[in-house]
């Protein structure tokens, strides 16, 4: 195997890391075959669903669900990694650790372990930021929102668009501070990257700040209707019961660094009235991030909300519908479950 030019997308939750991979991959050269490894913090995986990405052998996506890459996957990390570039082989791997993830251990195990020292060729580490958490108290005070951004080689400013102009100009002024100085800080709409900056390549070390600020995830036990207990974190292939029961969705928790999130998989047979489900998910209350895909009357749909601003656009995805919910206070998810299950048709 030949040394993969490899790229680390990191960034908080809800920044825009899938939609930047997915407009990376546009620009992908006809010849060339791309991997995508992806790791999801709740149980339900969503964004291969996310990327749209038609079937074929040019782009390969491999999920890790249930945790973090630094954490609570970290044993599964390595041989999943290796077991996925010796499938794929190649040409290019973009790896997009979990939101809520510290990315400094994901680095020291690609750059410490002697087959990917070998195989792979880390370049610039790229971070996805929003001017709104750099403004929000809360998640600036945050250890890992933190060292996302100490570790990072590159910086790009995402939704400036929607942001105010001057607490973009805050952010940029606080990011050009930082030491040692960033490769680039740029600025962008949609999560759009300019591919030219995946090969950007650096030789300063940069130093986490609070490198163990990551703490545990606590899985909680899944819905009355689910004959599942609860899984160890492993491929979101594993995690995943093959076929959920029509109008019997399965529902799997987990909780952590002050996030508590909740997933559901749904029959493939099942149908929601696409007016009245996007109600539903946009009235659930502190959410920081909710992913989803369904199976409307009309077309499958995707919904992206990040807080309260909510995304919902034509998929390409047709094998089941699921949904995301991660939230920064305690939930009943009872009550959503209950909803989800008479809103469902089959």
């Amino acid at each position: 195997m030949v040394s993969v030019p490899t790229s680390l997308i990191t960034g908080f939750l809800g920044t825009g890391k899938t939609t930047s991979i997915r407009s990376l991959l546009q620009h992908r050269p006809a010849n060339e075959r791309w991997a995508v490894f992806i790791n999801e913090y709740g149980m339900v995986s969503l964004d291969e669903a996310l990327l749209d990405q038609p079937a074929g052998d040019e782009v390969q996506v491999q999920e890790l669900a249930g945790g973090c890459f630094c954490c609570e996957t970290a044993d599964l990390f390595k041989p999943m990694l290796v077991q996925f570039l010796r499938r794929a082989r190649p040409h290019r791997l973009l790896i997009e650790p979990s939101g809520a993830g510290h990315p400094a251990a994901v680095l020291d195990m690609l750059r410490e372990g002697p087959f990917f020292r070998q195989h792979l060729d880390l370049r610039a580490v790229i971070c996805i930021a929003d001017p709104q958490d750099f403004e929000n108290p809360r998640t600036r005070g945050n250890p890992v929102f933190h060292d996302q951004l100490e570790l990072a080689d590159v910086v790009v400013i995402n939704h400036v668009d929607h942001r105010d102009a001057a607490s973009t100009a805050r952010f940029r002024e606080h990011l050009e501070q930082l030491d040692p100085p960033k490769l680039l800080i740029a600025e962008t709409t949609f999560g759009n990257l300019k591919p030219e900056w995946l090969d950007l390549q650096t030789t300063v070390l940069r130093r986490p700040e609070f490198p163990g600020a990551h703490a545990g995830v606590t899985r909680g036990p899944v819905a009355a209707s689910s004959p599942l207990s609860i899984l160890p974190p492993q491929s979101a292939e594993q995690v995943l019961p093959a076929v959920p029961a029509p109008g019997q969705p399965v529902q799997l928790q987990n909780s952590g660094q002050g996030w508590w999130a909740c997933g559901w998989l749904f029959s493939a047979h099942d149908w929601f009235p696409r007016h009245e489900l996007l109600d539903l998910l946009e009235g659930i209350s502190g959410v920081q991030r909710l992913k989803g895909v369904f199976h409307c009357e009309d077309d499958w749909w995707s919904i992206n909300r990040v807080g309260r601003e909510a995304a919902f656009r034509r998929s390409a995805w047709r094998r089941d519908s699921r949904l995301e919910v991660i939230c920064d206070r305690a939930q009943d998810w009872s009550v959503l479950h209950q909803r989800l299950v008479t809103l469902g048709r089959n």
